[in-house]
């Protein structure tokens, strides 16, 4: 294993920091959290996402120690955490409405848990000074919340959630109240403060793209579920689900039933009328299993002409097309009402498109452009 990629889940002998060992949840008859297992590692900075409801601020909230566990156990660098109360634990958390003092100024902000645990001041002011540092907070230590900006309330409360270093840090939505902008510039800011500082974050967030950016793994939940735990690029390339491939990104996805080709490779019959389809795939498919094909719209190639020597090609006619600027997705009806997403980055600055409403084209993709899953 090449010692420079940071990668302590792939390492056997790696002692996680989190443990969720058989962790359920229930409140009254729901259960928020079923049977759940994961470790987490040292200076990770892992993210759980999912839709509303899914579990995911629970398992957060029982890490910060706001809600007991039903069943299981949660360790924390090995000691079983349920009897620890929330002030003693080595954890902090960062709401998402950030809980500001909006009477003190940014400075007292950061100093008010470590007056409470009666740092000594020179300890103290140093500390401070280190986190404004850290958060390039600075020029604003004298005002108050009301003074600054949304991006710089933001810093504030992260600068406070840190000041304390605690072993993990819990960030709940942390950029939910951040315009687009500024929340793509302040997860760059998140994962340098959180690789300058080593600190384990853990976030909680439904946006994909945030949980994409930052994260060194991402777990993927459905109704207190794990769905699939993996790297960002894993997740996205070889997604283990139809859930998990549809949750995350664009993508296509095409119900047939498989019929082996040779070695890895499998014939998809699919739709009345037009011709089977070729995918490889590790995963061993019997005969006529019904199977589902996932393939990325930036994975399919559109051309005017039929093109040569493809493994896939279907025909159709563009019936929608959504311009964004770096690149065009072309929605495809084919002859069977099919509809299937194209996407072609937009390298040229051209007067008009290639294509428009109503072409027909051809689509045409490799065998291992797409991922074939069983459910």
């Amino acid at each position: 294993m090449n010692t420079s990629v940071f990668a302590p889940w792939e390492d056997p002998n790696a002692k996680p920091l989190i443990s969720f060992r058989n962790v359920t949840k229930r409140f009254g008859s729901f259960t928020a959290i079923d049977n759940l297992s994961l470790d987490i590692f040292e200076k990770e900075f892992f993210a759980l996402l999912g839709p509303s409801g899914c579990g995911k601020t629970t398992m957060m909230r029982m890490l910060a120690g706001f809600e007991t566990v039903t069943e299981g156990t949660i360790e924390l660098a090995g000691q079983d955490i349920a009897a620890v109360p929330p002030n003693k634990r080595a954890v902090n958390m960062m709401f998402q409405s950030y809980a500001l003092f909006p009477h003190l100024s940014v400075w007292e902000n950061i100093a008010f848990g470590l007056r409470r645990d009666k740092m000594p001041k020179q300890d103290l002011e140093a500390r401070v000074e280190e986190m404004l540092k850290l958060t390039r907070l600075e020029k604003f230590a004298r005002r108050k919340p009301h003074q600054i900006s949304g991006g710089q309330r933001q810093r504030v409360a992260l600068a406070r959630s840190l000041a304390k270093a605690p072993k993990l840090l819990l960030l709940d939505e942390p950029l939910g109240a951040l315009d687009k902008k500024l929340r793509q510039d302040t997860q760059f800011e998140l994962m340098d403060i959180q690789e300058s500082t080593g600190t384990t974050f853990v976030i909680v967030t439904h946006d994909q793209e945030e949980a994409m950016t930052v994260a060194s793994r991402v777990a993927v939940m459905d109704e207190g579920l794990l769905k699939q735990v993996a790297t960002p690029d894993r997740i996205y390339e070889t997604p283990n689900s139809v859930y998990v491939a549809d949750f995350i990104g664009d993508v296509n996805i095409i119900q047939g039933r498989t019929t082996s080709a040779n070695e890895g490779t499998y014939r998809v019959d699919w739709a009345e009328g037009q011709a089977a389809l070729n995918a490889t795939s590790a995963t061993e498919f019997s005969k006529d299993q019904i199977c589902h094909l996932a393939i990325r719209p930036e994975k399919i190639t559109i051309t005017a002409d039929r093109p040569e020597n493809a493994d896939n090609v279907v025909q159709g006619k563009v019936h929608d097309i959504a311009y964004l600027g770096n690149l065009s997705t072309y929605y495809v009806e084919l002859s069977n009402g099919t509809m299937i997403k194209a996407q072609a980055a937009n390298t040229r600055r051209i007067s008009r498109r290639s294509f428009t409403w109503e072409d027909p084209v051809w689509l045409s993709w490799t065998a291992t452009a797409g991922v074939l899953l069983a459910n």
